[in-house]
């Protein structure tokens, strides 16, 4: 009954919005509609996307060929939009709204059992020269493929590096700020306070707080890092160069503030968990080359009760390298190669190294914001079966 409640408000408040525009509805990509207050003094932009996902799966047979096919159709993400700025333009707010039912899942008790529908809201404050205050939930500043939006992705999703080890959205409070050195140096700082396990957490913060600094370097000038591909086809070369830290302080949950709860015996175990990325995005006339390494140790991986017997959870600790690289063909058709290797600290985790090979094909319609997008992986795991996957995925955001 609460579902169709919402998607009923929906319904109407798009109704409302349309009634009370005024002005042509912008050009494609650029949202559905803008609306402007009658004294200027807030804005909202709205907007919606979609992905429309294909993924086949096979196991290699012990002859060399091809057994077990699995085949699985879905809406991979389905999003409303809503950004602007209230009362003053250096008062920003953004507001992301997940409607798939990947999107939405991972109800529990500590979310009051609801479907997640939040994804982004958070107030943004430009309070002083170049420094900014975020308040809300958002995207953590760790790893740049996680923080690079899913809709402009170079290939059809993330690699297994950031499966593994993203830090993802959590509710908290933000500083970031930029200055240049010289003429084209510029160096971005981003700071966080956090709750420590995700996002829509209702019930409290089980644990203790999470913190996370971010450093980024631009020697070359400011450039577009957080957009996969060049599209831009920048003239001169343009790179950034990036490390995060952070440091979850009794963290409850196996991957930092993702992954499932180490519950125990009289609650919750908890032990400490640093993360460390450290990336790098390189642009030039139509080629780019993206790179992550991160690493994960926690004090104590292996959860216990109170009397040291263990739970059967453990912190998946180890390590990621990720390598990327695409080239923009004038048509907008571009090729790419992904390379990914997950070693994991097997006397813990129990799991085996893996490595990735994927190969992609895009054709860029309108951008990132109407796409076709193909790849093929092939995933070889130490002491196991290998696997192929074929994926196509169609994107379209308004």
């Amino acid at each position: 009954m609460k579902l169709k409640y919402f998607f009923l408000g929906i319904f109407l408040s798009f109704n409302f919005l349309l009634l009370a525009q005024e002005t042509n509805a912008p050009s494609f990509g650029k949202g559905l509609f803008s609306l402007v207050g009658k004294d200027s003094t807030w804005t909202m932009k709205i907007g919606t996307r979609m992905q429309f996902l294909t993924v086949s799966n096979w196991s290699e047979g012990n002859n060399g060929g091809l057994v077990d096919p699995q085949q699985n159709f879905s809406i991979r993400r389905a999003r409303l939009k809503f950004d602007g700025f209230a009362y003053s333009p250096k008062l920003k707010y953004k507001i992301e709204l997940g409607l798939s039912n990947r999107d939405i899942s991972g109800a529990s008790a500590f979310t009051s059992n609801s479907p997640r529908y939040i994804l982004d809201g958070v107030l943004i404050w430009n309070f002083h020269g170049n420094f900014e205050f975020w308040m809300g939930q958002t995207k953590l500043p760790g790893n740049i493929e996680r923080v690079i939006s899913s809709g402009n992705l170079q290939q059809v999703d993330r690699s297994l590096l950031n499966s593994r080890f993203t830090l993802d959205r959590d509710q908290g409070i933000q500083i970031r700020h930029h200055f240049k050195i010289g003429e084209q140096f510029m160096i971005r700082e981003k700071l966080a306070i956090s709750q420590g396990e995700g996002r829509n957490i209702t019930s409290g913060n089980l644990g203790g707080i999470q913190h996370t600094a971010r450093l980024e370097l631009f020697p070359f000038g400011n450039f577009k890092a957080y957009l996969s591909s060049d599209h831009a086809r920048v003239t001169t070369p343009k790179l950034m160069l990036a490390a995060t830290f952070d440091h979850n302080r009794n963290a409850v949950k196996t991957r930092s503030n993702q992954g499932s709860y180490m519950a125990n015996d009289i609650g919750f175990y908890e032990t400490d968990i640093n993360t460390i990325f450290i990336d790098a995005m390189f642009k030039y006339q139509g080629y780019s080359f993206m790179a992550e390494y991160a690493y994960r140790n926690a004090a104590d991986p292996i959860a216990k009760n109170s009397d040291g017997t263990p739970t059967g959870d453990i912190v998946l600790i180890g390590n990621g390298l990720n390598l990327q690289t695409g080239y923009l063909f004038s048509n907008n058709w571009e090729v790419s190669g992904r390379f990914t290797n997950i070693n994991l600290d097997e006397d813990v985790t129990g799991l085996n190294l893996q490595n990735q090979y994927t190969l992609g094909l895009s054709k860029y319609i309108v951008g990132h914001k109407l796409k076709v997008q193909t790849d093929v992986s092939h995933l070889s795991e130490k002491d196991s079966t290998n696997e192929l996957m074929w994926r196509l995925q169609v994107d379209i955001h308004f």
